[in-house]
């Protein structure tokens, strides 16, 4: 009869030999999209995670930031002394400007230097912060974005991330994560803080 130790490792192999199965089968060397997508809070910060990662490791990034206003932001602070270039649609949440053809003006000065940063092989990623939004709200052709997506250098990698991505762009995309709250501390009336949510 086997002991405990002598089962862990039998599972333990087991496990071992399925992930060594899965990454001999991995061969594809690609520039991979991803969307991360849901109701819950970390969905920018897994894509800033993603660039800082990226940038930690000599590669180059771009980020364009749809919704975000001109409020401080930890993490374009710290990536442009590394020399992330941002393009921010600094408009605010659209509750606030509640405009939408100055929105639209503003989405689309952002969207055209996202397009320049998606045409360029030097940049090896691009984060495209709050894009799906611009989707819903149909400030943005949704083909027209799936075009950039899919004439893309052919190592860039794309992250892109929002709540309520459009069906096409979880088809297109190489991972999708979804984010989904269970509590937020904003709901029992905690304010957002720096460091933490901004």
């Amino acid at each position: 009869m086997l002991d405990k130790q002598q089962k862990h490792s039998q599972r333990q192999q087991r496990l071992k030999q399925k992930v060594d199965a899965n990454i001999a089968a991995a061969t594809k060397v690609q520039g991979v999209l991803m969307v991360i997508s849901g109701n819950g809070k970390g969905k920018s910060t897994a894509g800033f995670g993603n660039v800082c990662r990226a940038v930690g490791h000599g590669m180059s990034a771009a980020v364009v930031q749809f919704i975000k206003g001109t409020m401080d932001c930890g993490e374009r602070n710290l990536l442009e002394k590394f020399g992330v270039p941002f393009e921010v649609m600094a408009t605010g949440f659209t509750w606030e400007t509640q405009n939408r053809e100055t929105d639209t003006i503003a989405c689309q000065k952002a969207w055209q230097q996202a397009k320049q940063w998606l045409e360029d092989p030097t940049i090896d990623m691009v984060l495209l912060d709050e894009l799906t939004y611009m989707l819903s709200y149909h400030y943005l052709d949704v083909e027209e974005v799936l075009s950039a997506l899919k004439n893309r250098p052919a190592m860039q990698h794309v992250i892109i991330t929002g709540r309520n991505a459009h069906r096409k762009l979880i088809e297109m995309a190489d991972t999708v994560s979804t984010i989904e709250p269970t509590k937020h501390a904003f709901e029992v009336g905690v304010m957002a803080q720096k460091g933490l949510d901004f």
